[in-house]
């Protein structure tokens, strides 16, 4: 059974990381879901959070397992066994960086290889970035995450997640 690794912060998990999971799933015998629990980023939920949404947002996939790593992507690919680091490109710009990552994995572990996948049309502008914004500034995010991640959302920034979307400082 082939393992493979799709690495991320997932803070939190969109439907684009979905569509990537349930793809490479399709492709692999299994997926493991690493969550990265010490990026150098701030982060909006911590690494339990991020876990248990990713969990919920995934358990519809037979073949995927979610864990939290700390340390390097490569050597947590290692450990679990896997033959192949996933990741999604959204446009040019993350092909540079990926490319980058991969021949530094590479260089670290010879035997782990690179997979991207294209991300789909439909999610190809979604970042958990962007995401954070329009559910902080109170914008639709149902078509942009599962169920589970849009009432984590809701629940974190409150009645401001349903307010309409025009700035306050816009309103009479």
């Amino acid at each position: 059974m082939t393992i493979v690794l799709y690495p991320g912060t997932f803070d939190p998990i969109t439907r684009g990381h979905v569509d990537i999971a349930s793809r490479a799933a399709a492709l692999f015998g299994t997926v493991v879901v690493g969550v990265y629990d010490t990026p150098n980023k701030s982060l909006l939920f911590d690494t339990a959070t991020r876990v248990r949404l990713a969990k919920g947002a995934l358990t519809h996939i037979e073949n995927v397992r979610v864990i939290a790593y700390q340390g390097l992507t490569v050597d947590f690919a290692q450990e679990c066994g896997a033959v192949a680091i996933v990741r999604g490109l959204r446009a040019y710009s993350d092909f540079e960086n990926e490319l980058q990552m991969a021949h530094q994995n590479r260089a670290l572990r010879p035997l782990i290889e690179t997979v991207c996948l294209m991300t789909s049309l439909e999610y190809s502008y979604l970042s958990s970035t962007l995401l954070r914004e329009v559910a902080r500034l109170g914008g639709d995010i149902r078509s942009l995450v599962p169920e589970n991640v849009e009432l984590e959302l809701e629940a974190r920034f409150g009645a401001e997640t349903h307010h309409d979307a025009i700035p306050r400082h816009l309103h009479s």
